[in-house]
């Protein structure tokens, strides 16, 4: 059984603390709390630099010096926080720092609220018990055989078919009945690559509808997508050795990932609210009359500094959306406008947990609407790669994976 070290403060007090041992019991993991002396609380503030008065959050940093001290305690590391508390978040990025210049431990990081749910944690926690349990097959470099990915996401399905580490077929289709758009975009994958569904040796699916797809196409892999996309991505970036970021803007959440040969290393998903999603990017669209694929173009045309735009509602955003066009701001200052608010939120909460490391990749659907790498780019100070098939990351990581399932 995997041992997660959960270093927290307050979760036993807001009542989630029972959902996070049920979705580590879901994912076959024990949460463990490192036994620490009370020196080492008393000395934690001269470690860290820091001085914080809650008890609490001292004793998370001193589990967390004592887990660098002594990583075989733990194969993974959970560090949660309170949403609405300041301190907590400084010290979560602080410990989460630490352990990461200190030990190869996979770090999760989160803020919980008193509403948080065990679904909610459980991708989280699937990530992390992936990343812990399997090692061997996410530091695989290259796909063998014939194998194909489905990645049935909140609004698109993809697919690929991928055939000794190329793909040759691909397939996009809108997400309405998750189990007849799977079936869609794997036959338009399956009839652009000219190869019939039986001669495939394996099929691996993610994203949301991973399990009931999983079920239905006798997939081998059904996996969670921290794991797989962050596999995808450095695939398609050739970036598979050293250590390199994740960005992943969907439709309903986003993720940063912090990769290290492959292999995660810390991560975050989730937000604030949609407007930094996908989503609002649609609505932005639909608003300025244009196709989504030609907002990124007209948003490189514009200045986000000529329009206010809220990067953290999206009702507060399409209300400055609205009202910058009812006094004559130009559409492409608003594509910049809106390109760059759902980028600083990401950059805002996303990226503030993870250790940002070149070469920042940027992946998903959202990454091919220029403004929005563009964006970021300005946001970090370093360039984004877009690699070919960016929206696929998540069908091609699948595909990889179980290539090397079979060969195990």
């Amino acid at each position: 059984m995997i041992r997660i070290a959960q270093l927290s403060c307050g979760a036993e007090y807001s009542g989630v603390q029972r959902e996070l041992e049920k979705a580590a019991e879901a994912v076959g993991a024990r949460l463990i709390f490192p036994e620490v002396a009370l020196d080492d609380v008393l000395n934690v503030e001269s470690r860290f630099g820091i001085e914080v008065p809650s008890g609490d959050l001292n004793l998370a940093m001193a589990r967390a010096t004592r887990l660098v001290e002594n990583p075989d305690l733990a194969d993974a590391v959970f560090v949660c926080t309170c949403f609405r508390c300041a301190e907590g978040a400084i010290v979560r990025g602080e410990v989460r720092r630490f352990i990461h210049s200190h030990s190869r431990l996979p770090v999760l990081t989160y803020s919980f609220t008193e509403r948080t749910t065990s679904d909610t944690l459980l991708t989280r926690m699937e990530a992390l018990v992936t990343t812990a349990k399997m090692k061997g097959l996410l530091a695989r470099e290259k796909q063998t055989g014939l194998t194909a990915g489905i990645d049935s996401g909140s609004t698109t399905t993809k697919a690929v078919i991928m055939r000794d580490n190329e793909i040759i077929g691909t397939g996009w289709v809108p997400t309405t009945e998750v189990l007849k758009s799977a079936d869609a975009a794997l036959e338009a994958a399956l009839t652009e690559a000219k190869v019939k569904r039986e001669e495939l040796e394996g099929i691996g699916t993610t994203g949301y509808g991973r399990f009931l797809v999983g079920k239905h196409v006798n997939a081998r892999l059904m996996q969670e997508e921290i794991t797989v996309n962050s596999k995808g991505a450095v695939f398609l970036a050739d970036a598979q050795r050293g250590a390199a970021t994740v960005i992943d803007i969907g439709g309903m959440d986003n993720k940063a990932i912090s990769v290290q040969d492959g292999i995660p290393g810390g991560f975050t998903m989730g937000g604030i609210c949609a407007g930094a999603s996908g989503r609002f990017l649609e609505l932005t669209a639909r608003r300025l009359g244009v196709n989504i694929t030609e907002l990124g173009k007209l948003a490189l045309k514009g200045f986000h500094e000529n329009v206010t735009m809220n990067s953290y509602c999206i009702v507060f955003g399409t209300q400055s959306l609205v009202n910058s066009l009812s006094k004559g701001s130009r559409p492409e200052d608003v594509a910049m406008a809106a390109c760059h608010s759902v980028a600083e939120q990401v950059f805002e909460q996303q990226l503030q947990e993870v250790e940002v490391k070149q070469p920042v990749i940027m992946v998903g659907g959202t990454s091919l609407i220029e403004g929005l790498p563009k964006a970021m780019e300005n946001l970090l100070g370093l360039p984004v790669i877009v690699p070919r098939y960016a929206q696929y990351i998540g069908a091609v990581g699948a595909a990889l994976l179980v290539s090397g399932l079979l060969e195990g």
